[in-house]
């Protein structure tokens, strides 16, 4: 049962804000991704770098949104932001991105690596363990223990966000303490000092290396493409972040904790990912990082470290991690859709709280489309779809900031972008060039992306004139 007269109660203080950040960030990724990057550059200087760089470009953004989270603290994040700083089809066109596939999509991709890894403990959750063929659609067991790993913590946040920041704080100090552990026991005992000195041999010469052994240099700007070409995963793997600002409406004293959250969180996840790295490094003849057996670098590793029980060791710290981010991202993409439809831009039905003041309709809404993905099998290629859409949306916002303090000079700022103009202008450029090459050098990633982002367009105005009759479909009104 609704309750309309309800309102969301602030119910979160800043550690809980904290792991929400790191805990929406810390997935699968870190665990996997860093195999692409080595093949794409090919040394360990390289490797790092282009996960420093991605730390100090997620850092630079999170302290640029602490000075919107001040302005506007309530329920919708970046959807409010885009929308103050440019027009309501702008907060649209991310709205319906976030719900057809950014949100969505991660919430199946982290649902489907849980159950990969839990399928290291219990063969029988295998994805080859099919249990049934339709023709068009095979339904593995990997893809059930997905949905019901999602419509699990779909119900337990809808008994209220105190049940679901315990899980989240619980599960993300967990993961940290886990890897931390991964850190500290990888460098005492299971760094090689032959394999560090060769892995930092030549550490800087960037080239692409291939299966067979074959090593190709970069000649001029296709190396610019490469460093693109290695972010996308480095990129992703530390993003989620702002989802603290979706969630405005029920943290304590928002003005203060969303912007301090969002440095804490990006700050320890920036530290851990840079550490981890070291570790494979410091255990891993660099083509074993590379060409890890399906990208599994954490179980390579692992494996150096802690022996054959290494596989589980990891499997267990993945389902944990996946657990806890997939909890993060659940709790927070509802409360978009709950905005978007008080703006008349979504289902009606989206923007109603239940007795717990949470918008329990909205949760079941982003469950329902995650398990599609899921069932699919198609959100991988959905989300690599979208990797540019995303930048493009962060330097929208970004620019935003430049935009308000124009357009809104008067509107309170209790906390002012770390670094203005300097630092948000060059998270501009940096994420500006990186789209670039993407553009350029990885068309497949962007031209697809760009059209689940333009289809937007029709559906927005489809949503105002039926919210609005009398509403114009013409761009004119796009503003209005």
């Amino acid at each position: 049962m609704s309750n309309n007269s309800n309102t969301f109660k602030q119910s979160l203080g800043l550690l809980d804000g904290t792991m929400l950040v790191a805990g929406a960030m810390i997935g699968s990724g870190i665990f996997i991704v860093s195999a692409d990057i080595t093949r794409n550059v090919g040394s360990a200087g390289w490797l790092l770098l282009i996960w420093v760089l991605t730390g100090a470009i997620t850092l630079t953004a999170a302290l640029s949104y602490g000075e919107l989270s001040g302005m506007y603290p309530k329920a919708g994040g970046q959807y409010v932001y885009l929308r103050e700083a440019y027009n309501p089809l702008t907060g649209f066109l991310y709205g319906w991105s976030f719900f057809s596939v950014i949100q969505t999509g991660s919430i199946a991709a982290v649902g489907v690596a849980f159950s990969k890894f839990a399928a290291y403990i219990f063969p029988s959750l295998s994805e080859t363990n099919i249990l049934a063929d339709v023709g068009f659609i095979k339904i593995s067991a990997a893809q059930i223990v997905s949905i019901v790993m999602i419509v699990v913590l779909t119900y337990i946040n809808t008994l209220g966000v105190k049940e679901g920041k315990m899980i989240q704080t619980t599960f993300t100090i967990t993961k940290i303490a886990t890897l931390v552990g991964l850190v500290v026991l990888g460098l005492l005992f299971g760094a090689d000092k032959n394999v560090w000195q060769a892995n930092w041999a030549n550490a800087f010469s960037m080239k692409n290396l291939s299966a067979g052994g074959g090593v190709t240099g970069y000649m001029g700007l296709a190396a610019i493409g490469a460093i693109a070409g290695s972010m996308v995963g480095s990129l992703f793997s530390s993003d989620s972040w702002n989802n603290v600002t979706f969630i405005a409406g029920e943290i304590k004293n928002p003005k203060r904790n969303i912007g301090l959250s969002l440095l804490l969180g990006t700050l320890i996840v920036t530290i851990i990912y840079v550490t981890v790295n070291l570790v494979y490094i410091a255990v891993l003849p660099l083509n074993e990082i590379a060409f890890a057996a399906n990208d599994r670098v954490a179980v390579a590793a692992s494996h150096n470290i802690f022996g054959n029980s290494g596989t589980y060791v990891i499997a267990v710290m993945i389902m944990i991690s996946t657990f806890g981010c997939n909890n993060g991202l659940i709790l927070a993409g509802a409360r978009v859709y709950y905005t978007m439809a008080k703006d008349g831009l979504f289902f009606k039905q989206a923007g109603e709280l239940n007795k717990n003041a949470v918008p329990a309709k909205a949760l079941w809404m982003q469950c329902l489309w995650a398990s599609v993905l899921c069932l699919s099998g198609r959100y991988g290629d959905l989300l690599d779809y979208v990797i540019f859409v995303v930048l493009i949306f962060y330097i929208l916002t970004i620019i935003g900031i430049f935009r308000l303090r124009k357009t809104q000079p008067a509107i309170a700022r209790p906390y002012k972008a770390f670094g203005y103009p300097v630092l948000p202008a060059l998270y501009v450029l940096l994420a500006s060039i990186i789209c670039v090459a993407l553009f350029v050098y990885k068309p497949k990633y962007t031209w697809p992306g760009l059209g689940i982002v333009l289809l937007g367009i029709p559906l927005y105005f489809m949503a105002r004139k039926s919210a609005d009759p009398g509403f114009k479909t013409d761009l004119a009104d796009v503003a209005d």
